[in-house]
Formats: structure tokens, C-alpha cells, sequence
């Protein structure tokens, strides 16, 4: 809620308590504490979002940890684990015998600058690296920053429960056989009216039910490529998308993303007069590792530059409900007039993680080749599933469940890069977000990110080191980092010593 004004006294809430002055300004009591997260967080983040909106005024002092106790009717030691938490974030300082204060305005690390990848074409070989990052996602002992997957807790799953039952309870004869269709007409349905949102039209009918995004984006490439072909991919891209290309035998020209804009057009158009380039595999809004959104005005342009020349687009569309405006959202299928862009997506970043094995493409002028390869090569799916999930979409609070998924991947990508801005060492970058939740970390250029990946590993830590975004040796300075989980004590910590692993390769460098 946002703070209101009574008098000269600021509230981030209903009063329910008295007004205690802090720093010339005062803050309000409420007494309903979050009841999902422990008392001592709900005090920090309450007392950061009076820092971040400005109501408590940089170099303001707080209350003592003992009126802070009194002041909210928790512990010392529960005041005491607050204090520390705002002090780990950086949004507050310990002063020798003079107390607690509202940190002073600092610079968080810069973004990155534009990637500058080779323009030759080279063939792809990923690392076994990404086995173990999959290996190690929810195992015990580690805290997981690698697989891009945001935590269970943060999805609606007794809805989701509820849903399947009912499919299973309506559709129960459909357990004793095989699926054969393409995907249930219903899912298939809702998939081409959720499709409006992102600004697209798509005839239902076209719509091919898969085992994934991965699926849908291998099928696509299947269809418009033949071993030994070129394709463009953004540099840095998704290490699933060299994975699919490594077992398609294709070559990859990296073409360079700005971290705020997304990839260069000027390159790619460069790249495509000089390279036998045969597809373009993208994704234009909120990209995976750097997390940008393109203009409006450039995926028009892209669409316009592929038409003109008949090269399809391979848009992933996966973590596009995640950007924050509805503009944001639109794709560059939107502005496709001729059949040229293949849209692909899936619900596991959106709707339950659980159900990424559940995903679609609609192919355009490639639809009847891509319907011809599921069916031959992995025929249909789980019909009970899929009519769950058609019920998710229509009735099931879909764009509420959405609007608290943005709000809280903006709020912890935010802790996270307060963090790093404390934590990592001097001269690091960080991507800057405007949905989704992982972030781009580039490191001092003497940090060897494969040796940081073994180091954290040894600490129970799991990151993802650039290497694997590349089909070159280039980002070795760099990681991906996953803020898709809720903070807490543990991941805040695990997240601060990757930061002092890195800063003990640069004093030994």
C-alpha cells in the first residue's frame, strides 16, 4: 500500500498504533505483520520501503533496538535480526555509539555495456556445467541461484490442485487412452485468446500443443533448417536454445544485445548481408540472461527487416506476461503481416513451474511442417493436464496470480542488486530488469567465472557461469544469477559469499 499522509506523520498503512517520530518524520505501528514471512522480515522490508519512498530521509537516525522492540511489540532479538537484514541490504548503517542509520544515497553497480560477440558462424558445443546446474536445482544442502526457476511459494498451487482434480473427475476416461491430437481444442482455445494480450491474433486451429518451450523452439528449427545451417541468436542467449541447436548440428552468428534495448538491428542487418543466416531465434521481451524488453518501435522494425527478406523468427514468448506494461508486452509476431514469425511459449514461469513440460507454437506460414514434426515425433500430450490448464487460463485468476508475480520479482530483484552492490567487488555490472527475474552480473575482468562457479559450489552454492551463454569463450567474467525465490536469511547470505568468493580471485589475481 502506499504511504499516506496524516499530518506530518507517514504511514505504509492503516494506523492501528501510535506514531513513533524518526529522524524529524515519523512511521506508523501495524500490527498485522505479514503472516507468510517471520516477524523480522516483515519489520525490514517494512522499514526499507519507508527508506525507498523517501519517507525516511537518508542520514536519518532510527530508534534504538530497544524502542524499536517496544515501538512494534516484538523481541529485542527480533528487532536486533531486523536491524541486520536492513544493514545486509545496504539500506542502513551501524554508527560506533551513535546508533542506526538510514544509509545515504549510493550508486548501485552499472549495467553492463553491449556485448560484442564474433560475427563469424561457429558451431555449437555447450558444457556439461548446465547438467549440474539442472542436477543440483531443489537439492538438498544447496542454495540454488543457477536454473531459472522462481520459487513454489509464489504460485497459486491449491489452485492449480483444484484444477486438476476437476479435469480428472470430468475427463476421467481419457486416463485409459492415448492422446492423439495436437492438444485439446480448448487449450488450444484459450492459448489464442491469452495471445491477444501480447498483441497477436492467432487462428486456434494453428496452435500445436508441445512438451514444452524447448519442445516448440526445437520443432521450429527442425522445420526451417538442415544440419550445418546458420542461425542468429542473441549473444548472450539462453544455454537451452545451444543445447537444441548443438543435437540439430547447426552453427550459431552471435549477434550483440544492449542491456536496456535488446539486440542491435544495425548488427543483425549487417550480419545478414554477409552470412547465410536461414532463421533468427529470439527473445525480444524480457530476454534470458539480461532480462530486456525491446522498444516497441524495434521489434516493428524487426518484423519489417525479416519479412523483407523471408527469414522466419523464432520468438520465445515464454516470460513475456512477466513484463510490467501492457506495450512491453506486445511481440514482434504482432507486427508480422506475411506468416514470417513462430511464436512459442509455455506456462512454467507464469502459471505453476511445475507445468513447463506443457508448452505451444503457432508457426504461421510453417504451421503444417511443425504439426507434421510433433506428430512424428512425439505425438500428444497429457489431455487431463491440458484441460486443466485451459481452466486455469479462462477462470482461474490467471492476470491476478500475474500482477503479484511482477510485483514481487521487481521487489527481489531489487534486494538483489543492493546486495551485489554491497557484497561484490568494485567494478562490478549488473543488469537492471524491467521484468522477469534473473540478472546478468559482470565481474571484474580477473574473475574467472568457471573457478567461481567451482568455489561456490563447494559452499553449497549453485550459480551459472557466462561461458555457457556463448558459443565462443567470451563472458568468462561473467554469471546468471536466478532471483526467482523469496529472500530469506539463507539466500541473502549465500548471495553475499558469492560476492566474497569473487572478491578473493580478484586479490589473488
Amino acid at each position: 500500500m502506499p504511504a499516506q499522509m496524516h499530518g506530518d506523520s507517514i504511514c505504509t498503512g492503516p494506523i492501528r498504533g501510535p506514531l513513533y517520530g524518526v529522524g524529524g518524520g515519523a512511521f506508523c505501528h501495524d500490527a498485522a505483520m505479514s503472516a507468510e514471512s517471520p516477524l523480522y522480515l516483515s519489520l525490514a522490508d517494512r522499514l526499507a520501503g519507508l527508506a525507498a519512498s523517501g519517507s525516511l530521509r537518508p542520514g536519518a537516525r532510527l530508534p534504538s533496538v530497544r524502542a524499536l522492540s517496544e515501538q512494534h511489540g516484538v523481541s529485542v532479538s527480533t528487532a536486533v535480526q531486523a536491524y541486520r537484514t536492513l544493514e545486509d541490504r545496504g539500506v542502513i548503517e551501524a554508527r560506533p555509539k551513535s546508533g542506526f542509520f538510514v544509509r545515504r544515497a549510493r550508486e548501485l553497480p552499472p549495467v553492463p555495456a553491449a556485448t560484442r560477440p564474433p560475427t563469424r558462424p561457429v558451431a555449437v558445443e555447450i558444457k556439461s556445467i548446465a547438467d549440474a546446474v539442472y542436477d543440483l536445482l531443489g537439492e538438498p544442502g544447496y542454495v540454488s541461484f543457477g536454473a531459472a526457476a522462481a520459487g513454489e511459494s509464489l504460485y497459486a498451487n491449491e489452485r492449480i490442485r483444484r484444477a486438476m482434480a476437476r479435469s480428472a473427475q470430468r475427463h476421467v476416461d481419457s486416463l485409459g487412452r492415448y492422446a492423439t491430437s495436437l492438444g485439446v481444442p480448448e487449450l488450444r482455445q484459450a492459448i489464442s485468446r491469452r495471445a491477444v494480450n501480447l498483441g497477436c491474433h492467432l487462428d486456434h486451429g494453428n496452435v500445436v500443443v508441445t512438451n514444452g518451450c524447448t519442445e516448440s523452439i526445437t520443432l521450429c528449427l527442425r522445420a526451417v533448417t538442415q544440419p550445418g545451417d546458420v542461425i542468429a541468436i542473441e549473444s548472450p542467449t539462453y544455454f537451452g536454445f545451444l543445447r537444441a541447436m548443438q543435437a540439430l548440428g547447426l552453427r550459431a552468428v552471435e549477434i550483440p544485445m544492449q542491456p536496456r534495448t535488446g539486440m542491435s538491428l544495425e548488427a543483425l542487418e549487417l550480419a545478414l548481408d554477409t552470412q547465410p543466416i536461414k532463421a533468427v531465434l529470439a527473445v525480444p521481451t524480457v530476454s534470458n540472461p539480461m532480462g530486456t524488453i525491446m522498444p516497441t518501435a524495434s521489434k516493428r522494425r524487426l518484423a519489417a527487416l525479416l519479412a523483407r527478406r523471408g527469414i522466419p523468427l523464432i520468438e520465445d514468448v515464454i516470460c513475456s506476461d512477466l513484463a510490467p506494461t501492457e506495450e512491453g508486452r506486445r511481440a514482434v509476431r504482432s507486427f508480422d503481416r506475411g506468416g514470417h514469425v513462430m511464436l512459442c511459449g509455455s506456462f512454467g514461469k507464469t502459471l505453476a513451474p511445475g507445468l513447463r513440460g506443457l508448452g505451444w507454437v503457432e508457426a504461421g506460414r510453417w504451421s503444417r511442417e511443425v504439426a507434421s514434426l510433433k506428430r512424428s515425433f512425439s505425438g500428444g500430450g497429457s489431455t487431463v493436464v491440458e484441460w486443466a490448464v485451459a481452466d486455469l487460463l479462462e477462470h482461474g485468476g490467471y492476470e491476478q496470480s500475474l500482477r503479484q508475480l511482477r510485483r514481487n520479482f521487481s521487489e527481489q530483484i531489487d534486494i538483489a542488486r543492493q546486495i551485489i552492490g554491497a557484497a561484490f567487488p568494485a567494478g562490478t555490472r549488473v543488469t537492471d530488469p524491467s521484468g522477469g527475474f534473473v540478472l546478468w552480473v559482470e565481474l571484474p575482468r580477473s574473475v574467472d567465472a568457471i573457478e567461481l562457479y567451482r568455489r561456490c559450489i563447494g559452499q553449497g552454492i549453485v550459480v551459472v557461469p557466462g561461458p555457457l551463454f556463448t558459443t565462443t569463450t567470451r563472458y568468462r567474467n561473467c554469471l546468471r544469477l536466478n532471483a526467482g525465490a523469496p529472500w530469506t536469511p539463507q539466500r541473502e547470505q549465500a548471495l553475499r559469499m558469492v560476492g566474497q568468493l569473487a572478491a578473493g580471485l580478484v586479490a589473488g589475481a
